[in-house]
C-alpha cells in the first residue's frame, strides 16, 4: 500500500504539478482505505499483547508471596454458599482481604509515578483506606451502624497504638539509638485528631446528659453538620500538606533523608499507567465483593465464638485486615525512615477520623440508614485518651523503644476492655425495662 505523507504532498505542489489528473491521484491516495493487517502483523500484535499481559500478571499477581492468600476469597464465597459456619466464612474473608488491600496500595503507588506528587498524594488519601470505606458502605446498607462505628474506631486505635508502638519499639531495638521525625507534621496531625475527638465527644455528651433540644433529631443534625465541617477541614489539610507544606525530614535524622531521596531517585514504575488503572479497578471491585460476605458473617461469628461483636469489629477486624500496611510501617521504622512510618500510622488515623467517619455519616444519610457521631461514651473516652497519650509522646519529635513499649501495652489494655464490653441498651429500651422493673416491685 502506497502512503503519501503531508510533507511529500507539499513537495509535489511546490514542484508545480498543476495537472488535474495528478491532483486527483494525490487526493485518491489520501482517501484510500486502510487495508487489513497481514497475518504476520496480526501475529506480532497478538504476541505483543500476550507478552504484556503475562508480564503484568507476573508482576502484580504471581511475584508477591502475600498473594498466596488470594484464593481464600473465592473459598470464602464457596463456604458461605455450602456451609452455615459464619466463623469460617469470616476468617476466610478476612484473610483473603489482606493481599487485595496491599495490591490496592501497590497499584496506587504505581499510578502516582505518572500523575505527579500532588495527584499521587490525593490518590493515596483516597484509596489508602479503601477497605474500611467499602466495609462501612456494605454495613450501612445492612443497617449495622454500630459495626461501622466500631470498625472505623478500631482502625484509628490500632494505627495509633499498636502499629506506632511496634514501629517505635522495633526501630529503637534495631538502631539502638533515639530516632527523630518531623515534629511539626506530627503536631499538626495531632491537632487534626483532637478536632475529630471534639466532633465525636460533643454528640456523646449531649446524648448522655439528655440535654438535646429535640431528642434524637438534634444529635443527628449536629452530627451531619459536624461531618461537613470535618470534610472541609480535611480538604484544607490536604491542600496545606500537598501544596504549601511539603514537609522535609528533620535534619537530625540524616539517614532517613538519604534513604528517602535514594528511593525517590531510583523509583521506576513496574507497570504502565493504564495497567495500574485497570488493576486498581479490579482489586477495588474484588474487595467490594469480599466485604459483603465479611459483613454478613460478623454477627454469626460472634455468636459461634461466644465473643462480643465490639471486640471483633474494633480489635480483630482492623488488626488482621490491615496487616500488610502495619508491616510496612514497622519495616520503615527499622530502616530509620520514621517520617514514612508516621505517614502510615498517624496519617491513616487522621484520614479515617477526618474523612472516613464523616463520609460514613453522609453515606448513611443518603442510604436512608441514619448514622450519627455518637460513638457512645465508652468508645469516645477510649479515643480521647488514646489521642492524648499519643500526642504527648510525639511532642518531643523523637522515639525510642520505651515509648513503643508503652503504646503497645496501652493497646493491650484497650483490647482487653473491648473484650468485656457490650453495647448499652438504647434509651427507649432502657426506659421500658426500668418501667417493667418498677411495676414488678409494686406488685411485690
Amino acid at each position: 500500500m502506497t502512503i503519501i505523507s503531508s510533507s511529500n504532498s507539499s513537495l509535489i505542489c511546490a514542484a508545480g504539478l498543476e495537472n488535474g489528473d495528478e491532483r486527483r491521484t494525490v487526493d485518491k491516495a489520501w482517501e484510500a482505505p486502510l487495508l487489513p493487517l497481514s497475518a504476520d502483523e496480526r501475529r506480532h500484535a497478538a504476541n505483543f499483547i500476550r507478552g504484556g499481559l503475562c508480564r503484568s500478571l507476573k508482576t502484580v499477581i504471581f511475584t508477591p508471596r502475600l498473594n498466596l492468600l488470594l484464593p481464600l476469597g473465592p473459598v470464602a464465597i464457596l463456604a458461605s454458599r455450602l456451609s452455615r459456619n459464619s466463623g469460617l466464612v469470616f476468617i476466610l474473608s478476612l484473610l483473603g482481604m489482606i493481599p487485595v488491600a496491599e495490591r490496592i496500595g501497590y497499584s496506587t503507588e504505581q499510578l502516582a509515578f505518572f500523575t505527579g506528587s500532588t495527584v499521587g498524594g490525593l490518590l493515596n488519601c483516597t484509596f489508602g483506606n479503601a477497605t474500611e470505606v467499602v466495609i462501612s458502605i456494605f454495613a450501612l446498607k445492612n443497617g449495622m451502624t454500630r459495626i461501622v462505628q466500631q470498625s472505623l474506631l478500631g482502625s484509628i486505635l490500632s494505627n495509633m497504638l499498636l502499629v506506632l508502638g511496634f514501629a517505635f519499639f522495633s526501630g529503637g531495638v534495631v538502631t539502638k539509638k533515639t530516632q527523630f521525625f518531623n515534629k511539626a507534621s506530627a503536631v499538626l496531625s495531632s491537632g487534626m485528631l483532637l478536632m475529630a475527638v471534639m466532633a465525636l465527644l460533643l454528640p456523646a455528651v449531649l446524648h448522655s446528659t439528655r440535654t438535646e433540644a429535640h431528642f434524637g433529631d438534634s444529635e443527628l443534625s449536629l452530627s451531619r453538620f459536624s461531618s461537613v465541617i470535618m470534610l472541609m477541614g480535611y480538604a484544607g489539610y490536604l491542600v496545606f500538606h500537598l501544596k504549601s507544606h511539603q514537609s522535609p525530614t528533620d535534619s537530625k535524622n540524616e539517614g532517613a533523608v538519604e534513604g528517602i531521596e535514594e528511593s525517590n531517585e531510583e523509583g521506576v514504575s513496574e507497570i504502565s499507567m493504564w495497567e495500574a488503572i485497570i488493576w486498581l479497578g479490579i482489586f477495588t471491585g474484588w474487595i467490594s465483593v469480599i466485604s459483603e460476605y465479611l459483613v454478613d458473617a460478623i454477627e454469626g461469628a460472634a455468636e459461634e465464638w461466644n465473643m462480643p461483636v465490639a471486640f471483633i469489629s474494633t480489635i480483630l477486624l482492623p488488626v488482621v485486615g490491615n496487616a500488610s500496611e502495619h508491616a510496612s510501617a514497622i519495616m520503615f521504622a527499622m530502616k530509620g525512615k520514621l517520617d514514612l512510618t508516621l505517614g502510615i500510622a498517624i496519617g491513616s488515623s487522621t484520614q479515617i477520623s477526618m474523612f472516613g467517619i464523616p463520609f460514613a455519616v453522609l453515606v448513611g444519610w443518603m442510604l436512608g440508614h441514619p448514622m450519627d457521631l455518637n460513638f457512645q461514651l465508652f468508645e469516645t473516652a477510649v479515643l480521647f485518651i488514646t489521642v492524648v497519650v499519643v500526642a504527648i509522646l510525639l511532642q518531643e519529635g523523637n522515639s525510642n523503644y520505651c515509648k513503643g513499649m508503652l503504646l503497645v501495652l496501652c493497646y493491650m489494655i484497650v483490647a482487653a476492655s473491648f473484650f468485656v464490653h457490650v453495647d448499652a441498651l438504647p434509651h427507649s429500651e432502657s426506659v421500658a425495662s426500668s418501667g417493667i422493673l418498677c411495676r414488678a416491685f409494686q406488685l411485690l
